[in-house]
């Protein structure tokens, strides 16, 4: 059917020779079956919703005429909407209709003009090709969502990282593992995610976000790269199948500290206040035990005192506090935590750049240490102007891969202050700008 025709009737036992091929036949999802056989079924066409057809039996040598419009209702499967284009009043279930429209549903029953026993009457169905266009669904997507954050442009042959299943281009993801572990010191740790920092577990080639990557591409096509872009990035794609980073630990044969619930039995591992009294304190028998998540000591759960037991970042208990509060050192204990492994955030004094900074990310380390250096400001400097900007609600909260994130300022005790200051990409305030220029896969790997 050419764009402007109409759908038609079509003839009861129309020949072989006459039928039309599948790929050229018109989308036909409805059609109008007269209650009297001797007239022809009218089909209605994805692509032309103006019903062409007898509308009288008198007229049955003469010419088909618009007479409606019918048109799928989006929302509900099972209904149309019709609307009277004749001259004269139609008749739909009952109802006279002029010139506005109605809906329909399977079985509904239209008469072609004001007065059934001069016009023809038809039954509304829907037809099988409805059910079939279940398999081509719609799907609404954001450009934006389809973009690989590493070069900011659409998926090049999209891979998904787990646990945290963000999407990038193959070759951008492979150039950042390759940078990622030659200058990692320990290669058994895994890549971290460049969007998130969480450390990657497995990627693997995601083939249905290939489909949607292909679809955008023949709906927009300026957003086709060019053939060396395209050529670059497959000759760094390293990704052909699933790949498990990183060193995997048997969970079955060792277990970390960090057990189901926080308060546990201390009877493996005894607390020092449960064999002697010391700052004040002796535990009862069967009190309550938090077990330190840095050195996997055990020491009493007291919500009574002020002295913090659990970090705000994390929700985990560390112990290095409360043993400073209490006297404690390691003559008590081996297992004891140093202090520094828990205090304020303000207490923090940082001459250098930890390894574990970007979720143990070398090459982005390196970034941050030039942007700091080319601001002119000392590395406390910068943290100290962070911690003012943090408390006066400056910065964005909401960015921070932290519990709690509201209830932190500069006098909350945290476990990892780093984690809370560079995962949001902004130390010195360079970091965000330097970073996307410099990984972006622009030259020929060497």
């Amino acid at each position: 059917m050419d764009a402007g025709e109409c759908s038609t009737s079509r003839p009861p036992h129309p020949s072989a020779a006459s039928a039309p091929s599948p790929s050229s036949a018109p989308a036909v999802w409805a059609k109008l079956v007269p209650s009297d056989p001797a007239f022809p079924e009218v089909e209605v066409a994805e692509d032309d919703a103006v019903v062409c057809s007898l509308v009288a039996p008198a007229a049955a040598a003469g010419e088909e005429v618009a007479w409606c419009e019918i048109r799928r209702n989006g929302g509900d499967a099972s209904s149309a909407t019709i609307r009277n284009l004749s001259s004269d009043a139609i008749i739909v279930d009952g109802k006279i209709v002029k010139q506005e429209a109605v809906d329909v549903k399977p079985g509904s029953e239209i008469v072609s003009g004001p007065q059934k026993e001069d016009h023809l009457v038809y039954t509304f169905e829907i037809t099988a090709a409805r059910d079939q266009d279940k398999n081509n669904v719609k799907i609404v997507i954001d450009i934006e969502n389809a973009k690989c954050s590493i070069c900011l442009n659409l998926w090049h042959d999209v891979v998904t990282v787990a646990p945290c299943l963000h999407n990038f281009c193959n070759g951008c993801f492979s150039e950042w593992l390759r940078r990622s572990s030659s200058k990692s010191r320990d290669k058994s740790q895994s890549a971290a995610c460049p969007q998130c920092r969480t450390a990657v577990q497995s990627v693997g080639r995601n083939h249905f976000l290939h489909n949607i990557e292909e679809a955008i591409l023949q709906a927009f096509s300026s957003l086709q790269r060019s053939d060396e872009e395209i050529a670059l990035l497959e000759s760094y794609a390293s990704v052909k199948s699933n790949i498990v980073l990183g060193k995997q630990k048997n969970q079955s044969r060792k277990r970390p500290f960090s057990r189901s619930s926080d308060e546990i039995s201390h009877a493996d591992l005894p607390c020092p206040q449960c064999r002697n009294e010391f700052g004040g304190f002796r535990c009862i028998p069967g009190a309550a035990h938090l077990q330190c998540n840095g050195c996997g000591g055990m020491m009493p759960a007291r919500s009574s005192i002020n002295i913090p037991q659990k970090c705000l970042g994390c929700d985990k208990a560390f112990c290095g506090a409360y043993w400073c509060s209490q006297g404690g050192n390691s003559s008590h204990c081996n297992l004891i935590c140093n202090q520094e492994t828990f205090k304020m955030i303000s207490q923090r004094d940082i001459s250098r750049l930890p390894d574990t900074v970007h979720g143990g990310n070398p090459y982005e380390k390196d970034i941050t240490e030039k942007c700091i250096q080319q601001s002119g400001k000392t590395l406390q400097a910068v943290i100290s102007e962070w911690i003012s900007k943090f408390d006066n609600l400056e910065i964005d909260r909401s960015r921070l891969q932290l519990n709690n994130v509201d209830a932190i300022t500069s006098r909350t005790y945290i476990c990892n202050f780093f984690h809370l200051m560079l995962s949001t990409g902004i130390a010195a305030g360079t970091v965000s700008r330097a970073a996307p220029s410099t990984i972006a896969l622009t030259t020929p790997r060497s």
